[in-house]
């Protein structure tokens, strides 16, 4: 019989999108790089010093942008509470991170975990699902349509350019009047605070990536004033750029 609760470490290369689904209660932490989530219409990022607490049965598309190592851990779904939503992104807390440190010790097995092990475990649990309840807003809306989705496809390859609204229309065949309609019915957003959320999700993804000056980053994202790009950034995170990196690294 499998523990009631265990974790793992694990380092995953580049890869495109794949779905999986878990028949347990799911905490992933980035320790390194950083993931892409999907799910539910729905695209989070997962950077270091974040979370996802992902609830069984729920199947989610994952991606990694660039080299990633991850720590996870599974709950039996008799063992703990369910989420309180199927998934969702948080920062974790340095009680979290030292929770999730020292429940590394307790890889799967058929054994069953010790006492002490499973109050470690259980605490948890219950620390991740009050963290979950302050969830990361740097989520940006995945679409349903064919044309939408093609749509977000042309706006994320282009962020670095000096792209157009009226341009993406053009390449996925509506008017720009239709493609806006789209937007709201679909992801309640304009295309521009779709477009600024892109960017700093990208911004996020190259401050996890190493030590590229944050004024290049910004550039790269599309920004031509560096003051823009704080402003944007904090609007999204309540921190600025150089805060955010320095989170990621406690």
């Amino acid at each position: 019989m499998t523990r009631k609760a265990y974790s793992f470490v694990r380092t995953f290369p580049r890869e495109p999108a794949r779905e999986f689904t878990m028949d347990r209660h799911y905490l992933l932490c980035a320790s390194a790089g950083a993931l892409r989530l999907e799910a539910r219409g729905q695209a989070w990022l997962l950077p270091p010093a974040r979370a996802a607490l992902i609830a069984a049965g729920t199947t989610i598309q994952v991606s990694v942008p660039q080299p990633v190592t991850t720590a996870s851990v599974l709950f039996d779904t008799g063992f703990v509470p369910a989420p309180p939503t199927p998934l969702t992104v948080f920062d974790l807390s340095p009680l979290a991170r030292a929770l999730v440190t020292e429940c590394g010790a307790w890889r799967e097995s058929d054994e069953p975990l010790p006492a002490y092990a499973e109050t470690l475990f259980t605490a948890l649990a219950a620390v991740s699902r009050r963290l979950a309840e302050q969830p990361s807003p740097v989520v940006v809306p995945a679409g349903r349509s064919p044309e939408l989705r093609r749509a977000l496809r042309l706006t994320e390859q282009r962020l670095g350019s000096d792209i157009s609204f009226e341009d993406v229309a053009a390449e996925v065949g509506l008017a720009p009047r239709s493609l806006a309609r789209r937007f709201e019915d679909e992801t309640g957003m304009t295309w521009r605070a779709v477009l600024r959320r892109m960017r700093v999700l990208r911004a996020i993804e190259e401050l996890a990536a190493g030590d590229t000056p944050i004024t290049e980053i910004a550039f790269t994202v599309g920004y031509t004033s560096l003051s823009a790009f704080n402003a944007a950034f904090r609007q999204l995170t309540a921190r600025t750029p150089t805060e955010y990196r320095a989170s990621f690294r406690p």
